[in-house]
């Protein structure tokens, strides 16, 4: 799946569709459109068939329209991605209060924002480095640092944290939607996979030349029933990211000898 870019409509009308300060009314006696039926179609063709299959036509097809009654609404296709996105990002739970302290707030924050990507699993081919600047991701992100603020850290290591808990959840997801496309396109599990091939690699893996790949390997497949296991790897990942960040709190809390 190619990866699409945010940010890369006009930056004026995208900003004032996201903040909704100019949208165009439906024309009297033509169809009932508006921008959030616009998006919502949008989604609905990206979650079925993935974002290779986004076009203004695809959107206007779902919505029974001419698509050249959209372009009334939506520039086009970049300012259409940045709504998508925007919107998506709104779904996620945003409780005010979270027991356990910042660690509990953050690993809450990584697993809605996992739960995203599960549910729209388009959002992993999404480059957000020019984000949309939208209401959700603006209020997302004032979310994502209060779950750190006043904990010692610096304002850089406090973007900086809820920036790596984002990458490392970007990166885990799109790792488990390639192996569900996987299984998808070839109509075999990973575990079919394997041992399809195991006659092969049982003359060809030599445990004498690789023996610790040969353990662990054995050891990962049993427990896996495959190479990996995406969600073993994200829980894995997702406790280690934490840990890391825990020690940084540590250092900052501990006074200098």
């Amino acid at each position: 799946m190619t990866t699409e870019y945010t940010g890369g409509g006009d930056p004026a009308r995208s900003l004032a569709l996201l903040w909704r300060t100019s949208e165009k009314s439906g024309r009297k006696g033509g169809p009932d459109l508006s921008v959030d039926r616009i998006v919502a179609a949008a989604i609905e063709v990206a979650d079925a068939d993935g974002l290779g299959a986004l076009s203004m036509r695809r959107v206007a097809e779902r919505l029974g329209v001419g698509t050249m009654s959209l372009y009334t609404y939506v520039p086009g296709k970049a300012e259409l991605l940045d709504l998508m996105l925007d919107t998506v990002i709104g779904e996620a739970a945003r409780p005010a209060e979270v027991e356990g302290g910042w660690r509990a707030r953050l690993e809450l924050i990584a697993r809605e924002k996992w739960a995203l990507y599960q549910r729209h699993p388009w959002l992993s081919y999404v480059a957000t480095g020019r984000p949309p600047l939208g209401p959700n991701v603006s209020d997302s992100y004032e979310y994502e640092l209060s779950a750190v603020d006043g904990i010692g850290l610096t304002d850089l290591e406090m973007d900086s944290v809820v920036t790596l808990v984002g990458g490392y959840v970007h990166g885990a997801a799109r790792g488990a939607v390639e192996a569900a496309q996987a299984e998808q396109r070839t109509g075999m599990t990973d575990e079919q996979w394997w041992w399809a091939h195991a006659p092969y690699l049982g003359k060809l893996m030599d445990p004498s030349r690789f023996p610790l790949g040969a353990r662990v390997g054995q050891a990962a497949g049993e427990a896996h029933k495959g190479a990996s296991d995406p969600v073993h790897a994200f829980e894995f990942g997702l406790e280690r990211v934490l840990d890391g960040i825990a020690a940084l709190v540590e250092r900052r809390s501990t006074p200098a000898s």
